[in-house]
């Protein structure tokens, strides 16, 4: 079709949008209530407590008091889970997807890949649920674990690992988590540094303690989940420790005579979880929270999560790490609530899903959730993979996809919905996350406003952007659903409140005109109690004001008038280059990740150049496309992509391309990265690079392409 006819298609769709506009205005105004959305997009959200700009800022809901517990009655984590048995006993509670065949698949460069066929979601009640928990924690007790002692829990996302740390919270075991992807050393440090005798881990993360168990004294017990009813083994073993399934303990705890000792139960103050984070800066560091710190921040999410535990056709999907803060908060609300859980993994999440068999379905087509959790580099892929298929799609296609999504971003900014598009155009885009999502919580890191609006038009859902610390219990920010504005995390929770601290270095005072800025101290009763056996640094991180706790963030914020926080840059990430600028490297990456070529980046800056430099693992398809976009035939394009990324002209083509797309993205020049080096190999936490949230770990990728970045600066 030529160009003359797509531009008459374009304005046959325009003069039909108008008409539409004209007939559907007074059904509209009276369905949507526009004039209400955006009084309430618009509304005073958060308020200064003091009146000074520096804070204490709080939720407009929560100016006289902060909020404490999701329901009266329940003061532990436990309470929550026995409340919800009593009220939801015979319905769904947990769902595990049945593995019908694996089979191995040789790919062209001779790599094997481990393809799955899944069948249907298999469900358990709250009440078979609760029988578990109960038999598990009294087996574990009866297995020589004491009341306060703690336990490791070392396993990927799924729904033995919330069995066994309901059971833990009954019990008065204190979980210490560990990320299913921490190689021997981090694991090593984790359970030594936490003296525990008891290990929870899965079949699948049996083999790292091979060979290890010796630098692991304490340890007398491995109970191994996901078996399959048959016996694990484990080379290299001591005598002392006994190696169980989980289902030896369920049986053991089930005996009359364990069933019925009694359970020391915990209080607010006890420690339920010692949560290990993923070690961006390090080692892992322990973060120590007590049943009152959780229960204060889940108090503040589930209050900002859209009728959470009214629709009972609700369904969250967990697939990311549970060891992480934000899943496992969301995984307990969700429970609390009456919300089922339907498990998953990175790997089978979708119909492409690198483990799921060509033409068979992704666990998310399956079960369909209503509600998910996401970090912002799985909502990027996301963002890419749709518009990769829209571009490489016909002109008439495209163009229509163009003028609906455009048509239906003006109608959302104006209070309004588009329910015959949303049925015609982003119906099937929807099909992707399941066709059935009402809301979507982002957290980890920095959304762009790009992705995030683009996730609300074409999954017709709001997409909840958060921020919270593992030392904050997860808990600090979220936006509502009905604000519409973009690129901010929200006013505070009801549960917390935060202050801004001068940071004079850096420029930003709370005392700047026209927004106050400075770094974002989190305060409220989620605050955690601090670094396992780490006093000095607990002192430094967490401080006491006015009688409220606090954590030290290291983010720069900046409040809108309405009261929502803005994350500007992070004291760690910024970067004062020879000639005295400054640079914020989370903010160049964020603005060069939105390009399609694009996978992953890492802009890095030393104190004694002047200018930055940039890795990235470009996408292959793009990259390709580039290049012979840029002049390159097909024959002299490489066809080994190893070879393409160290090409000359496909770096050129690269520098050109992302400088001119950095520019659009109105950085400073001296914010633009001069060099950049392609890496064709992704950095998943497997590779030491990337923490579980995606994450870039700067020391370890400074230090593993050190040759590389060197290369880059010695380059004229």
């Amino acid at each position: 079709m030529s160009e003359l006819a797509v531009q008459a298609l374009v304005g046959f769709l325009k003069a039909l949008s108008l008409v539409y506009d004209l007939f559907s205005f007074i059904p509209y105004m009276v369905l949507y209530r526009p004039r209400s959305k955006l009084i309430a997009s618009g509304r005073i959200k958060a308020k200064s407590v003091s009146g000074e700009p520096a804070g204490p800022w709080r939720s407009v809901e929560a100016i006289t008091d902060l909020t404490t517990t999701l329901f009266p009655e329940c003061v532990t984590v436990d309470d929550l889970f026995v409340r919800a048995v009593r009220m939801y006993a015979s319905t769904r509670c947990l769902g595990t997807r049945e593995v019908l065949c694996e089979e191995d698949e040789k790919q062209p460069n001779g790599r094997v890949f481990k393809k799955v066929v899944l069948g249907e979601y298999h469900w358990e009640t709250y009440e078979a649920v609760f029988t578990r928990v109960s038999n598990f924690g009294s087996g574990i007790l009866a297995l020589g674990q004491k009341p306060r002692s703690k336990l490791v829990i070392f396993a990927e996302t799924r729904a033995e690992w919330m069995i066994a740390a309901q059971a833990c919270f009954k019990y008065n075991f204190p979980v210490v988590t560990l990320y299913a992807t921490l190689g021997q050393e981090a694991i090593i440090h984790g359970i030594s540094e936490t003296e525990v005798t008891h290990v929870i881990t899965s079949q699948d993360q049996l083999s790292k303690f091979d060979g290890v168990l010796e630098r692991m004294p304490l340890v007398t017990h491995l109970v191994v989940m996901g078996t399959g009813g048959r016996k694990p083994t484990l080379k290299n073993k001591p005598d002392r420790v006994t190696l169980l399934t989980m289902e030896d303990v369920e049986m053991e705890g089930a005996k009359p005579d364990n069933i019925r000792t009694p359970v020391t139960k915990p209080t607010r103050k006890d420690i339920a979880v010692i949560m290990y984070t993923s070690g961006s800066t390090g080692l892992p560091k322990g973060v120590v929270m007590s049943h009152g710190n959780l229960m204060c921040g889940m108090s503040g999410q589930c209050e900002r999560i859209p009728d959470i535990g009214k629709n009972p056709s609700d369904i969250y999907i967990g697939y990311l790490p549970l060891a992480h803060v934000l899943e496992l908060t969301a995984e307990i609300s969700c429970l609390c609530h009456g919300v089922p859980i339907g498990y998953s993994s990175p790997l089978t999440l979708t119909d492409q899903s690198s483990k799921i068999k060509k033409g068979s379905k992704g666990d998310i087509s399956v079960l369909k959730p209503t509600l998910l959790a996401a970090v912002p580099v799985i909502m990027d892929r996301l963002y890419k993979a749709v518009w990769d298929k829209v571009n490489s799609g016909g002109v008439v296609g495209r163009a229509v996809f163009l003028f609906s999504y455009n048509y239906k971003l003006r109608q959302i900014e104006n209070g309004y919905d588009t329910p015959l598009l949303n049925k015609l155009v982003f119906k099937k885009v929807g099909q992707a996350l399941g066709g059935r999502l009402r809301a979507m919580l982002s957290g980890g890191a920095p959304l762009s406003e790009t992705t995030q609006r683009f996730m609300h038009i074409c999954f017709s859902a709001p997409v909840l952007q958060g921020y919270g610390l593992t030392e904050t219990c997860g808990a600090g920010t979220v936006s509502e659903a009905t604000d519409l504005s973009l690129g901010h995390v929200g006013q505070p929770l009801t549960c917390s409140e935060f202050r801004l601290r001068d940071w004079p270095e850096g420029g930003y005072t709370a005392g700047d005109k026209p927004h106050p800025r400075g770094e974002i101290l989190v305060g409220g009763g989620n605050i955690a109690q601090g670094y396992y056996k780490l006093e000095q640094q607990t002192k430094e991180d967490f401080i006491s004001i006015d009688g409220v706790r606090y954590f030290c963030s290291g983010d720069i914020g900046l409040v809108e008038p309405d009261g929502v926080l803005r994350i500007i840059d992070r004291k760690k990430d910024l970067v004062k280059l020879q000639m005295g600028e400054y640079v914020s490297l989370g903010k160049v990456e964020t603005a060069i990740k939105m390009h399609p070529l694009v996978d992953q980046v890492c802009v890095c800056a030393h104190s004694d150049q002047h200018f930055c430099v940039c890795l990235l693992v470009p996408n292959e398809k793009q990259l390709r496309l580039l290049v012979r976009k840029d002049g390159g035939g097909e024959a002299e394009t490489p066809t080994d992509f190893h070879a393409l990324c160290q090409d000359p002209s496909a770096v050129q083509a690269v520098t050109k391309a992302l400088t001119q797309h950095a520019l659009q993205s109105k950085l400073e020049r001296f914010e633009i990265p001069q060099k950049f080096t392609m890496i064709p190999e992704p950095w998943t936490p497997d590779t030491g690079l990337v923490t579980d949230a995606f994450k870039l770990k700067r020391k370890n990728i400074d230090q593993h392409f050190k040759q590389e970045i060197n290369a880059m600066y010695a380059k004229k």
